[in-house]
């Protein structure tokens, strides 16, 4: 029997709302609009959330006591600095904003409307790329960014 993954889903109290903060803030692409749940193309999905308590049933309900802390939907972008500066004009609830994490890549995270947490990093071939202009060598980048020498010489054109 072979399963494919399709896509996270992550419901929703106003589907409205969260279809602009994800299109508008997010520059996220609908893929798929179907009312009551929205596909983007890049591969997550939003519900509303009563639509999706009946199609549970009532003897299943969502507990709405879970912490929505304990996921997170993650994108990749080059311009941190523009993002956070748009978030903060739209006044989006903040985890942390842009801080560097220990393998190197300057990250920040924030809360959608519905209170799940989303991360924007940057991609991890500009995290080499800086460290190489710092004058790190292909080995001290692998060791500082945990990433396989072999991507590190793939990024810097060094591939033999």
């Amino acid at each position: 029997m072979g399963i494919k993954y399709i896509c996270s889903l992550i419901t929703v109290k106003d589907i409205g709302k969260s279809r602009k903060f994800y299109m508008e803030l997010l520059n996220q692409e609908v893929e798929i609009d179907h009312g009551a749940n929205v596909s983007f193309k890049a591969g997550f999905a939003i519900h509303d959330a009563k639509h999706y308590q009946g199609l549970l049933g009532e003897s299943s309900p969502i507990n709405t006591d879970i912490e929505k802390n304990f996921m997170e939907l993650y994108f990749e972008s080059e311009d941190l600095d523009d993002i956070q500066g748009k978030l903060e004009s739209n006044n989006v609830q903040f985890v942390h904003k842009i801080t560097e994490q220990p393998w190197g890549q300057r990250v920040i995270r924030f809360y959608d409307p519905d209170g799940y947490i989303i991360e924007v990093g940057e991609p991890l071939e500009l995290v080499v790329r800086r460290f190489a202009a710092q004058g790190f060598s292909t080995e001290e980048i692998s060791e500082k960014s945990s990433m396989p020498v072999e991507f590190v010489e793939l990024v810097l054109g060094q591939n033999k």
